[in-house]
């Protein structure tokens, strides 16, 4: 059944912005201002209470390790139950989380263990919650609307972490941290009754199957056997750790000890935003034809904050190295939500995604766990530049995979839910980043920015 197309007089919004698309893309935005203000405001917050380098580390690790742990699970659940309430169910977890994090941190009572514990929680619903986010965006447009769609829900989100990271590095100068926390708990109770209103009548029931790990089966299988799919998730799992913690404990340590308090950090986080943007914008007029050569040779400027962390660049040169590379990773992130779309079938969207997520940040937990230590170590600058290594090492080798190189842009294919291309809220048909794109980029959003 089709909803018949409203007249030109009477449309408002564009034809790809259908009834899930708008939902999904208001709560995004509304969730990406929030967790862009915590990431800052967990940082500043863990110092407040005694913390260093080390603690930072831990709490940061503390929230990937769940993701690690349960991600698949999540992609195997999002695939059996209705995506909205999985998204929904995962946002009141992380609402509760977050709330009891603030509470701790206004009463000045909160301890390292209670952070860590907390900020757990949140990583878990994040662990259900990103593949049947990303499954159901994907679903939400049609093929040929995909590219311009992905690049304005990307756009809207991005430029939510503009002002997410602005807003948490002032109000995590001006006042007591748990404020921030305080806003991203009701942002994500917002969100979530946003969600409960998502339509999933288009998606078709799963057939009865062998159970999870049969599920989980099925999407190994799918994600092993695509040489480009398996090899940027492989390069991501070590640019997504060295990225995660630079920005997660290096730069808030560079800017207590070099920029003189979290304030800068939270502008140049905001720049990074800034070109996020700009590459967005970029991408919803430019189709390249060779979606993941133009999309990997963008990986290449991550390299560049860490670099400028390493020196310290000024302020001013510091947001002019995040403003370039995140104009170039919204390159690699649109180009890698097309593909995804156009190679993955929708019925298996949300477990490959969930494979996506696991080797994207399986290395993450580890890295800011031992930043601290290294540093320690090695040096605060050496430790950086080693980052920066790691990203142009790992983005120059994912380019020797043929299909990397030569993968297509196909128009008018990908795949087809039931419903129809004419059905309001979306019909025919992945992963995104506090910061990079679908799953991998999972727009390694926390750890450089996602789907909220």
């Amino acid at each position: 059944m089709t909803t018949p197309a409203p007249s030109p007089a009477k449309r408002r919004r564009p034809e790809w912005a259908g009834r899930n698309y708008t939902l999904l893309t208001s709560a995004a935005i509304i969730t990406g201002v929030g967790s862009s203000s915590a990431l800052i405001a967990t940082s500043f917050a863990v110092l407040q209470q005694g913390g260093d380098g080390g603690d930072i580390g831990l709490v940061a690790a503390a929230r990937t390790l769940p993701l690690v742990v349960f991600i698949l699970i999540g992609g195997a659940v999002a695939d059996r139950m209705p995506r909205h309430r999985v998204m929904v169910a995962a946002n009141a977890l992380n609402c509760v989380s977050q709330a009891a994090f603030a509470l701790l941190v206004l009463t000045g009572t909160a301890e390292l263990w209670q952070m860590m514990v907390l900020t757990a929680l949140c990583g878990t619903g994040q662990a259900f919650f990103n593949p049947a986010a990303e499954g159901m965006l994907m679903s939400s447009v049609t093929a040929e609307q995909s590219a311009r769609a992905f690049s304005f829900f990307r756009m809207s989100t991005q430029g939510a972490g503009i002002g997410g990271a602005a807003l948490g590095g002032v109000m995590a100068s001006a006042m007591n941290p748990g404020w921030v926390l305080a806003v991203d708990a009701v942002g994500f109770a917002v969100a979530g009754a946003l969600r409960a209103f998502l339509d999933v009548s288009h998606i078709p029931a799963r057939e009865p199957g062998g159970g999870l790990l049969s599920d989980l089966r099925e999407g190994w299988q799918e994600f092993i056997g695509r040489p480009w799919l398996w090899s940027i998730v492989a390069q991501f799992s070590v640019v997504v750790a060295v990225v995660g913690a630079a920005e997660s404990v290096y730069g808030p340590l560079v800017a207590r000890d070099e920029f003189g308090g979290p304030g800068p950090w939270g502008t140049a986080l905001a720049t990074f935003g800034v070109g996020t943007l700009g590459g967005a914008l970029l991408m919803s007029r430019w189709k390249p034809r060779r979606l993941l050569l133009a999309g990997t040779l963008g990986v290449f400027p991550l390299a560049l904050p860490s670099a400028a962390l390493a020196v310290p660049l000024p302020v001013a040169g510091l947001c002019v190295v995040m403003f370039v590379s995140g104009v170039a990773i919204e390159v690699f992130g649109v180009s890698w939500m097309t593909t995804m779309h156009q190679e993955i079938p929708e019925e298996k969207l949300s477990r490959v995604s969930a494979y996506d997520w696991f080797g994207s940040v399986a290395m993450l937990p580890l890295a800011t766990a031992v930043a601290g230590p290294v540093e320690g170590l090695v040096g605060r600058g050496t430790a950086l530049w080693g980052c920066a290594v790691l990203v142009v090492l790992m983005t120059a080798l994912v380019l020797l995979v043929p299909d990397v190189r030569n993968m297509t842009r196909r128009e008018h294919t990908g795949p087809v839910a039931a419903g129809g291309a004419g059905s309001e809220g979306a019909v025919s048909v992945p992963g995104a980043g506090a910061a990079l794109p679908a799953g991998t980029s999972a727009d390694a959003e926390g750890a450089v920015g996602r789907l909220g």
